[in-house]
């Protein structure tokens, strides 16, 4: 292309001729990750504003050629040792530093981290049943690992200190040419961090940090059941070279009632309750998430019955509002009797004749309709 025919250079990177170094460089970042020939395969036009968009950042991340363009524009780079045809990511270039923090994560590569975060944690905490219906906290000792205190999280030895990887020379990364691009990797011998131990610590054998415990206070709300998972941020395990703590998550199992059952907010209980009972009627002290309370049982009462106690069940999560309690009657035949009560029962069934229990009749009559 020649000269005469190139855009300017501010127009490029689409920036006005007061901009700073830095907004030259974000204007860069900006239309080059959308222009890249691998975001864009096939495309030549994208190709050709690719390499608009380098050349004229050349010019103006350099301070020298940016004055002697700003002065003679397009004829001041003639024979100024830039080449448009070609692009100079080696040493010493200004690519070298922005295609890494652009085009690191793409090809393999990422910037070193300045510090590492600690390790999420997990703690199984079994609760009961009213502990789940109405919230509890409890006090939990949790493992972990903390900044080792003899080497200030260095892992070298006291008196030593880590020195620079002779891979990477502290970069983090090491960095090679492959065709086109710049591409940069995670260095192995360090694994990114830019620094090796040569005398570890003897108490925290080089890692930078030690087991320890620390007690927590753990509030369960109302309303939780199994398998629900509270999480505490931060109070994982340390951080290291500056980075954030990790988090603690708290897993929930809800033990067992002896009585009670939860089917979604409410709280089931079966009462077994005599046939006599059943037949005659009566009141009952039946248990509860509140305490003793009473239910009357009117006679006649069929087994499965169900009777509701509003707002006695367990509370919303996150929510207002109660479950209810639900009680389901079961009525129970009486087993091993005595020669007594069967002539009293035998008595009972001819008096009150087996064939005019109304259910009795309506079930066997549409016995017989099926059977005909």
């Amino acid at each position: 292309m020649a000269n005469g025919d190139k855009r300017d250079y501010y127009e490029v990177l689409e920036v006005n001729r007061n901009a700073s170094e830095t907004e030259i460089k974000k204007a860069y970042r900006r239309l080059a990750i959308q222009h890249h020939p691998d975001k864009n395969p096939g495309d030549k036009a994208a190709e050709d504003r690719f390499k608009e968009l380098t050349e004229a950042y050349e010019v103006l991340s350099d301070s020298q050629k940016r004055a002697t363009y700003d002065q003679f524009g397009h004829a001041g780079m003639a024979g100024g040792g830039f080449s448009s045809g070609g692009f100079g990511f080696g040493a010493g270039s200004p690519f070298g530093d922005i295609f890494g923090d652009i085009f690191g994560d793409v090809f393999g590569g990422r910037p070193r981290s300045r510090g590492k975060r600690g390790d999420d944690l997990l703690y199984n905490m079994e609760i009961t049943f009213e502990e789940a219906a109405f919230g509890v906290e409890k006090k939990v000792e949790v493992p972990y690992a903390k900044r080792c205190e003899s080497c200030g999280g260095s892992g070298a030895k006291v008196g030593t200190e880590p020195k620079t990887c002779p891979t990477c020379r502290g970069a983090g990364q090491v960095r090679f040419q492959q065709g086109f691009f710049s591409v940069s990797k995670t260095c192995s011998h360090c694994n990114g961090e830019g620094k090796v131990v040569d005398n570890p610590c003897p108490d925290c054998r080089g890692a930078g940090t030690v087991r320890d415990k620390k007690t927590l206070s753990v509030k369960v709300p109302a309303g939780v059941e199994t398998g629900n998972r509270l999480k505490l941020s931060g109070e994982g395990g340390q951080g290291s070279k500056g980075g954030s703590n990790g988090d603690l998550y708290v897993a929930l199992a809800v033990r067992e009632h002896p009585i009670f059952k939860r089917e979604n907010n409410d709280v089931v209980c079966e009462i077994p309750i005599s046939y006599t009972q059943a037949a005659l009627g009566c009141e009952l002290e039946i248990p509860t998430l509140d305490g003793k309370a009473n239910l009357k049982i009117p006679e006649g009462t069929q087994s499965g019955k169900l009777f509701r106690i509003r707002g006695k069940g367990i509370q919303v999560l996150q929510g207002y509002g109660r479950g209810d309690h639900l009680v389901i009657i079961k009525v129970e035949t009486p087993t091993n009797l005595t020669k007594q009560q069967k002539e009293l029962l035998e008595e009972f069934a001819r008096i009150s004749g087996e064939d005019v229990n109304p259910m009795r009749k309506n079930f066997f009559s549409k016995v017989m309709d099926l059977l005909h």
